[in-house]
């Protein structure tokens, strides 16, 4: 993060950093501030820890979830829903960055209720029933809050995307207090994922400029992977159907 100043004063990114030091450790700065001493960077390091812990709990209670639910499957089904999940917890300079750019209150609790993907899990599924189903089962059960759903495959995005996005509230249960964590869930079919892939490889490529024409083959190519979602559903149910004594239809 830069730390220079600007002609109006300290950079936007610099002013919230500040607000969030003095909402953690409850002393004022300067502008510009002065150099912290070790005791109040050792302060402010456990404070910012142990915010961004609570996420780390929610991630880690979320897979356990989803580990279950997979084993589960696997156990009366021949195949598993889930190919593989992914989890990421957002650094506090990406969180401050985020912060100055949807204005942001610069304090603990406004951070903790309006960045609600803080904690985020990408689950990757072979069939689009199976990214539905993973979403059904996870926020059936009793200690899981469905906030929001942005259903990206029934509705995709006009450059094509297409994913099953989710934000939870689950419980993370300290020794002193229950403390109520959102959790952003991705769902995507293995196709979706590999498109998300190289779309964002090419957005950061050309620093988001991307020339019209790759934009047009982006879309083809998104296209082309639902397509392929729908042909290997329909393999695979009739494979299912012929394990079941079901005669293959031509």
């Amino acid at each position: 993060m830069s730390t220079h100043l600007t002609d109006g004063g300290i950079e936007p990114e610099l002013v919230i950093l500040g607000d969030l030091f003095r909402d953690l450790t409850g002393m004022e700065l300067e502008a510009p501030p002065e150099p912290p001493t070790l005791e109040t960077l050792r302060e402010l390091q456990q404070r910012l820890a142990g915010f961004r812990l609570n996420y780390k709990f929610a991630i880690d209670a979320t897979l356990t979830k989803i580990n279950i639910l997979r084993e589960e499957f696997e156990q009366s089904h021949d195949y598993s829903p889930i190919e593989h999940v992914n989890t990421r917890l957002k650094s506090m300079e990406s969180l401050v960055t985020k912060a100055v750019r949807i204005g942001c209150p610069p304090d603990i609790e406004s951070i903790r209720e309006q960045i609600r993907d803080i904690a985020g899990i990408r689950v990757t599924c072979a069939f689009v029933s199976d990214a539905y189903w993973v979403a059904e089962m996870l926020t059936s059960q009793p200690d899981v809050t469905l906030v929001q759903v942005k259903d990206y495959i029934a509705n995709p995005k006009p450059n094509g995307y297409q994913s099953l996005h989710l934000i939870v509230q689950v419980p993370v249960y300290l020794s002193d207090r229950t403390e109520p964590t959102y959790v952003e869930i991705q769902i995507r079919t293995i196709a979706m994922d590999f498109w998300a892939s190289l779309e964002h490889k090419i957005y950061y490529k050309f620093d988001r400029a991307v020339p019209p024409r790759l934009l047009d083959e982006l879309k083809q190519a998104a296209d082309a992977a639902a397509e392929l979602d729908r042909t290997m559903a329909r393999l695979h149910d009739e494979v299912t159907a012929l394990d079941k004594g079901a005669p293959i239809v031509d």
